[in-house]
């Protein structure tokens, strides 16, 4: 790629591909919900990611990061060194700033360009320019943990079994959900413990160490599910204190409780 040209693709993923193979560090200034959901994609198939930093708006960064699996990607790239976000002021065009050029994103319909310059002192300026409000921008806080230590932590603390299912629902709600939407991480544990029939105390303990939710969200989730006869509950004595509740999937629900059909339903309970 020559610095500068211009760049045209079907998604932001095939923008974003092309740069990063073009430098090792990249300003992405007022991106779109969408350019940030194709950054964290694009970094985390990426075998040696540029150094990346985001300067966007704080509410559409809560927007966008209010999807689990997009804050948890980008907090193992946090975490990793890979990139920082902070949020300021918004520019005029959403620009991918690197140190030999600097591209306009534009997306309509179907296709996605990014129109560069590589005209030294033009890039200068405007490098200089973001790279000050970069300097007085506030950092986000990314309140999502990272996806890596979620599925550490779950296949330690609760069962290899248990993350196997949570890793393939996942991956099963990121093929189904792209005309759906979000979905709740919360019902997705839950239904995946359910399914292994791990108790809501330690699910939901879990939960709140690794940071997806508090045990009283837990608590709440699992007697929506109850209500809509999803999953049931059955005590489990202990020597000390009250009985504690195992959680199972109410078969009379599912007809083989597969990690699609799990995913299935957790959109649906989303919508």
């Amino acid at each position: 790629m020559v610095a500068g040209e211009n760049l045209h693709g079907e998604s932001f993923e095939e923008i974003l591909e092309t740069v990063f193979d073009s430098t090792d560090t990249l300003l992405l200034v007022d991106p779109t919900g969408e350019a940030i959901e194709a950054l964290t994609t694009v970094t985390a198939a990426a075998s040696n990611p540029p150094s990346v930093r985001v300067l966007a708006e704080e509410t559409l960064l809560k927007d966008v990061m209010d999807d689990f699996v997009v804050a948890s990607n980008a907090a193992d790239h946090v975490v990793s060194g890979t990139l920082s976000i902070r949020s300021g002021h918004s520019a005029a065009n959403a620009l991918l700033i690197t140190d030999a050029a600097v591209w306009a994103l534009v997306d309509v319909p179907d296709h996605v360009a990014a129109l560069g310059t590589d005209d030294d002192d033009f890039v200068e300026t405007v490098r200089e320019t973001y790279e000050a409000q970069w300097e007085t921008a506030a950092p986000f806080d990314l309140r999502t943990p990272p996806l890596s230590r979620v599925r550490e932590t779950l296949g330690e603390e609760i069962g290899q079994d248990t993350r196997v299912d949570f890793d393939a629902t996942l991956d099963a709600l990121q093929s189904a959900r792209e005309a759906t939407g979000e979905f709740d991480e919360v019902t997705l544990t839950l239904l995946v413990a359910a399914r292994n029939d791990v108790l809501l105390y330690d699910i939901s303990k879990w939960g709140e160490d690794v940071g997806i939710a508090s045990k009283a969200t837990f608590s709440r989730t699992k007697t929506t599910l109850e209500e809509e006869d999803l999953i049931k509950t059955e005590k489990v004595p202990i020597d000390v204190g009250r009985p504690r509740l195992r959680l199972k999937l109410n078969e009379d629900r599912f007809d083989e409780a597969t990690p699609s059909e799990l995913a299935a339903v957790t959109l649906n309970q989303s919508v």
